[in-house]
């Protein structure tokens, strides 16, 4: 897991500066520079606060399918139990971690019976726990994923994501998919409503971050969709959904080149880790 590999880095580092007899001014820049990484990593701990969900944040509260096994982050509660995001630099280790390839590689969520509406601009937001790894490239260490949802938990359909084979760490490179940008909602230590999750900052980047989707952005043509046709797209657009599907994009058929999978970005070694998800509206 991409997160927990990273905190184990700069904890070492951090345990090889204070080793020194001496320590040089630029060893203690780098320390300090390193400490609010690692704070706001330790603070995932504490998120959630309490097993009980406001009721105002609209979030997937039911496990439907979840089979994966990574150890560690085998729990698939973590991914409706509250966001707990840790900001730009680091990624939360309250997930579920889907496995890279098979059936562990997809989970399903629901709001519990209730349906997420298509509203004006975007529908829903998924939360993962990707990271920015550099400020000169804008590189991230992501988790993409594929996002489909079902009114009635048999036609999926989905926005037939894209990946243009350019820099695979590059958010640009990737279009239509979950698991890209780092998550700044924490229910414990940045608190915000469920109106400021779809505040976009700029470039499909939000407030309380994460990947949004519109339902208007529904594609029948989907070659990964599942039994959905042009009804159930005019359906879900009118009427809502009430599952989602999410896979680790390296289980999934990348329809630019037959007969492959999607490509998975280095230093993750599992799929995708799912934080939670929160709808705009339900009914």
């Amino acid at each position: 897991m991409k997160s927990k590999r990273t905190l184990s880095y700069f904890i070492f580092i951090c345990l090889l500066v204070f080793s020194c007899k001496e320590s040089s001014p630029s060893s203690n820049e780098s320390l300090l520079a390193l400490l609010p990484i690692l704070g706001s990593s330790a603070n995932a701990t504490l998120c959630p606060k309490s097993s009980t969900l406001p009721s105002d944040i609209f979030l997937a509260n039911t496990v439907v399918i979840a089979s994966a096994n990574i150890s560690g982050f085998s729990d698939p509660t973590k991914a409706i139990n509250g966001v707990c995001g840790v900001g730009e630099l680091a990624g939360s280790l309250d997930v579920y971690a889907l496995e890279k390839t098979g059936v562990g590689a997809t989970m399903v969520l629901s709001w519990g019976g209730k349906t997420v509406k298509n509203v004006a601009d975007d529908d829903f937001i998924v939360y993962d726990n990707s990271f920015r790894i550099s400020d000169d490239s804008n590189t991230y260490a992501m988790d993409p994923s594929v996002i489909q949802v079902s009114l009635d938990g048999t036609k999926y359909c989905g926005f037939n994501p894209s990946y243009t084979a350019g820099n695979i760490n590059l958010i640009s490179s990737w279009t239509r998919f979950g698991g890209l940008r780092p998550v700044y909602f924490n229910m414990t230590t940045n608190l915000l409503t469920n109106e400021d999750l779809f505040i976009e900052k700029g470039s499909r980047f939000f407030l309380g971050g994460g990947d949004a989707f519109n339902l208007d952005d529904l594609d029948e043509n989907d070659p990964n969709d599942v039994s959905c046709d042009t009804a159930a797209v005019t359906d879900i657009k009118a009427n809502g959904f009430k599952y989602i599907k999410i896979t680790s994009a390296s289980a999934v058929d990348n329809p630019n080149t037959p007969g492959q999978k999607f490509p998975w970005p280095p230093g993750s070694f599992n799929g995708s880790d799912i934080d939670g998800v929160v709808a705009r509206e339900v009914q």
